[in-house]
């Protein structure tokens, strides 16, 4: 079975869990951590997929590492790594969230800068694809990228909006050599 169909029913029934329990927004939360946690320790799925490892030992590190996170998230990821799908993690919560989000009308987006957004901006930018993309609300991550000359990139799912001085150039580039 594919990575991303597993990943698609582990995020349902977590979705279906957190709906009857009343903690989707506590769930996104803590996941977004464990996701972090997972990106950004590139020994630890190594550790929790080796063979010589037993899973009570993997269970108790993952109880020890996740401590003060709801029960439920803990457990689902021990029953993960105990099903050997640890590397399924962090897909399975990005569908997780993305289920949340929609279910709220919310949309996650990428925005590509030369500086740092100010608050203000960032606010302004949220409203407008909020409307734009006719959801309630826009999260927005800013990521500085000093080779835009100006202007801003937004990515919103698969969907990119190119704002650039370089995205506008090759547009019009784009056009002269059609039109010859």
């Amino acid at each position: 079975m594919s990575e991303q169909v597993v990943a698609k029913r582990y995020a349902d029934a977590l979705f279906q869990l957190g709906k009857e329990k009343n903690t989707q927004e506590q769930f996104v939360k803590e996941f977004r951590v464990v996701r972090e946690v997972f990106n950004n320790n590139k020994q630890l799925v190594p550790f929790l997929k080796h063979p010589k490892v037993n899973n009570e030992k993997k269970k108790q590190f993952i109880q020890e590492v996740f401590q003060g996170l709801h029960t439920d998230v803990v457990n689902t990821i021990k029953l993960l790594v105990e099903r050997h799908r640890t590397a399924a993690i962090p897909s399975i919560i990005d569908h997780f969230i993305q289920l949340v989000n929609d279910a709220k009308g919310i949309a996650d987006a990428t925005v590509y800068s030369v500086r740092e957004l100010t608050e203000v901006e960032r606010t302004q930018l949220q409203v407008s694809f909020a409307k734009r993309m006719g959801k309630t609300a826009i999260n927005l991550e800013n990521v500085v990228d000093p080779s835009i000359v100006g202007g801003i990139k937004i990515r919103v799912g698969n969907t990119i909006y190119d704002g650039t001085v370089r995205g506008k150039l090759d547009r019009i580039s784009r056009k002269i050599v059609s039109a010859n």
